[in-house]
């Protein structure tokens, strides 16, 4: 039996991303040995990621098709700034090739391995738990030099949080998460309590956004990196995989993995105020902002509907003196 070939590349797609390579060019020569090969993900109107090889080497292409928008120069900005303090050990980035932010490109090194939450779907539940101290370790030290407090602003991501719930299809979720933003303007006065600790945070922390070869983890799509309350991006984390009923330790709190947030909480300390008011705020907002699609298959509704419903639960046992994980 002959090898399965791999997929026709969108030729729409390929002329889009062969425009861009030659406006890049003028701007940084060595993209004149650009290879792409592979499209990993084409967003519709904003970005491209090939695979490829440059100079003989593995990289992957992020081809912004607006780079008038300035995201191929955050994306550059944030991935060098990192490369000095995660360019050795088990927790890194990828490292910086080269750029051509004017026209939207920038190359950086294909890490080897397995996005973490397709690799702990192929594991046996006991093997998983192990990569939750390493996940929020990289997270940990991704943000450390960055690290600062501010003061907080809960009625801003309310308002977030209730704009994105509007746009819920499903009737069940909508009357759930309704419940949910009620929860989250109760807690808005413990929250507010003390200031929030804040970093230049990945933005889009999620297990796929992790690559593990071993022990080795590499976090990748930096683009979204901003100043950001950092339990916004734990509860990113948790949350993903909540929504997914991926099973870890077996124990659920707040609607996630028990576990996980224990896992977080160790590598950052958590206070007081972060474990019983601040974090479940979060995952809150993390429930809300993420909308369900009419494209999305039943069991996935239903599960998620079984995470707010455990979620709302323990919001409602949240105070100044519970503990819930």
């Amino acid at each position: 039996m002959s090898a399965k070939l791999p997929p026709m590349p969108d030729l729409d797609v390929m002329m889009r991303l062969n425009a861009r390579l030659t406006a890049a060019r003028s701007e940084e020569p060595r993209l004149e040995q650009a290879q792409p090969t592979d499209l990993i993900r084409d967003v519709t109107g904003k970005r491209a990621i090939f695979r490829g090889q440059l100079e003989g080497r593995r990289v992957i292409f992020r081809v912004h098709l607006k780079p008038e928008t300035g995201a191929a120069q955050r994306e550059w900005d944030e991935l060098n700034r990192l490369w000095p303090y995660m360019a050795t050990g088990d927790l890194r980035v990828p490292e910086p090739i080269c750029a051509a932010p004017g026209a939207g490109v920038t190359v950086q090194q294909d890490a080897a391995g397995t996005p973490l939450l397709q690799l702990l779907y192929s594991l046996d539940v006991g093997q998983r738990v192990a990569y939750l101290a390493p996940a929020a370790a990289w997270l940990r030290t991704s943000t450390a030099m960055t690290e600062g407090w501010r003061l907080p602003r809960a009625d801003a991501w309310i308002k977030r949080a209730a704009r994105a719930s509007a746009q819920q299809p499903f009737a069940q979720l909508r009357a759930l998460e309704l419940r949910i933003l009620a929860q989250m303007e109760r807690l808005a006065p413990l929250v507010a309590s003390e200031p929030w600790r804040v970093a230049v945070c990945h933005g889009d922390y999620h297990p796929n956004n992790l690559i593990a070869d071993g022990a080795l983890l590499t976090g990748i799509d930096l683009g979204g990196s901003q100043r950001l309350p950092l339990m916004k991006d734990i509860a990113r984390f948790a949350m993903h995989m909540g929504r997914r009923r991926l099973r870890l330790s077996g124990n659920t709190a707040l609607g996630v993995d028990r576990a996980c947030l224990e896992a977080f909480a160790g590598a950052f300390a958590f206070t007081k105020v972060e474990r019983t008011a601040t974090l479940p705020f979060f995952l809150a907002f993390e429930a809300l902002i993420r909308v369900e699609n009419t494209g999305l298959p039943r069991a996935r509704i239903m599960r998620a509907e079984k995470t707010y419903g455990q979620l709302l639960q323990s919001l409602e046992q949240c105070c100044a003196d519970a503990t819930l994980f």
